[in-house]
């Protein structure tokens, strides 16, 4: 994501918002790997650097566990000199027995990987 002058606060920095959507995103993506309907139970977000005007922030995701129904997940967003700008943690929950898409693989041997 390129930090636009509509994402800057008034101190001219990226709104908070915008960098946890972004992470948020890589989360989603990251939870439902196994083609499994999964929403977020919780999410924590720590803003740890400003981003930008032009910043290029990038999201990695890493599944941490995924038990039964619950999973949970640290995302980084990092900018393009690979500081770190955020760290996020959520909580997922795949709902029962539903797929994001019928007749592909449900569960861990439909998941390319632990990582997103």
């Amino acid at each position: 994501m390129t930090v636009r002058e509509d994402m800057l606060n008034g101190h001219d920095i990226c709104h908070g918002g915008f960098i946890t959507t972004l992470a948020d995103s890589a989360f989603a993506f990251a939870c439902n790997a196994y083609n499994e309907v999964t929403v977020a139970a919780g999410f924590d977000v720590n803003l740890l650097a400003a981003a930008h005007l032009g910043d290029r922030l990038t999201a990695s995701a890493v599944e941490l566990s995924r038990t039964g129904r619950t999973g949970l997940y640290d995302i980084t967003v990092v900018n393009q000199r690979g500081e770190r700008i955020c760290t996020f943690r959520g909580r997922s929950y795949a709902m029962k027995g539903k797929a994001l898409i019928e007749g592909l693989p449900v569960g861990r041997q439909g998941a390319p990987g632990r990582r997103a």
